[in-house]
């Protein structure tokens, strides 16, 4: 069975050699989507979304509130994605529940996804 939940950061960066407005440094809310999937145990459960919460926003505190450019020397929604679900994939290992995609919105109507 499969599980999702949706948070959110605040983050600031630029893109370096870039050729308009992203060359210069600003800031976004960006939105992250992850599916888990695992078996629902004998207590009817996948795996509690409190649990689940609290994995994505250990993976997100990183970002929260940063320059990204300081984690990232390219910080574009693609680079930012992958990392995000290299770390949740990491820190899921051992848990009932292995992630299937991240997805990461950089504003309103703009996403990047990873899918494993």
């Amino acid at each position: 069975m499969k599980l999702g939940l949706l948070s959110e950061f605040d983050a600031a960066h630029h893109l370096p050699g870039y050729q308009g407005k992203c060359a210069r440094v600003h800031g976004h809310t960006y939105k992250v989507e992850i599916m888990v999937e695992g078996p629902v145990g004998d207590d009817g459960f996948v795996m509690d979304f409190y649990q689940v919460k609290k994995y994505l926003n250990s993976a997100l505190e990183e970002m929260d509130h940063k320059d990204l450019n300081y984690i990232l020397p390219n910080p574009t929604a693609e680079l930012i994605a992958d990392r995000l679900f290299k770390r949740l994939k990491e820190d899921l290992k051992g848990t009932v529940v292995s992630l299937v995609s991240l997805k990461l919105w950089e504003g309103k109507n703009k996403w990047a996804m990873v899918e494993r």
